[in-house]
């Protein structure tokens, strides 16, 4: 519903306008701009996107979720779509500052499979002692100088997803004064 206060004596007049509203209260997606298909081009010609974070974009410009899912299906069998390009872009963008376990968490947000999560995982393994050594440099540099200090340092690292034994390992090597 519409409401205008264009009379005299100042009260609310009802307006409707016939079909520019639907029973969630809003425009059709027909009369809303961009079609689906080139609302999920300009998605994907951003960034890879996996197929549960596009549908949740998509999701609010649609009046059914049917059309949403034909459109996913039909991008997915054009290969516009793959959660495994979606899998290592994700693992590209942030392995740098983040553990095994936070990609991994990430990853499973968006609905990437079991199966896509596989190829990934061996690869973050391999490089996450060097990756977690790198983020504690860039952050601290040197090694903490009391239990006070060592805690902060294991907290921040722990944060940012790195397996807690290899924590230990990188602060026990830089200082055993404790």
């Amino acid at each position: 519903m519409v409401y205008s206060s264009f009379d005299d004596d100042d009260e609310f007049e009802q307006l409707e306008f016939d079909g520019l509203e639907t029973e969630k209260g809003a425009a059709p997606a027909s009369r809303r701009g961009p079609s689906l298909k080139a609302r999920a081009v300009d998605f994907l010609s951003r960034r890879e996107h996996s197929r549960v974070e596009l549908k949740r974009k998509l999701q609010r410009h649609a009046d059914l979720e049917s059309d949403v899912d034909s459109l996913l299906d039909e991008l997915e069998r054009d290969n516009w779509l793959s959660d495994e390009r979606f899998a290592q872009s994700l693992v590209n963008r942030r392995a740098h500052k983040f553990g095994t376990r936070r990609v991994l968490q990430e990853l499973r947000q968006n609905g990437v499979s079991d199966h896509d999560l596989a190829a990934v995982v061996e690869q973050l393994k391999d490089t996450e002692y060097d990756r977690a050594l790198e983020v504690w440099e860039r952050k601290f540099g040197s090694a903490p100088e009391d239990q006070k200090a060592y805690a902060k340092q294991y907290r921040f690292m722990a944060s940012r997803g790195f397996e807690p034994g290899m924590l230990r390992r990188i602060l026990d090597r830089l200082d055993d004064s404790f």
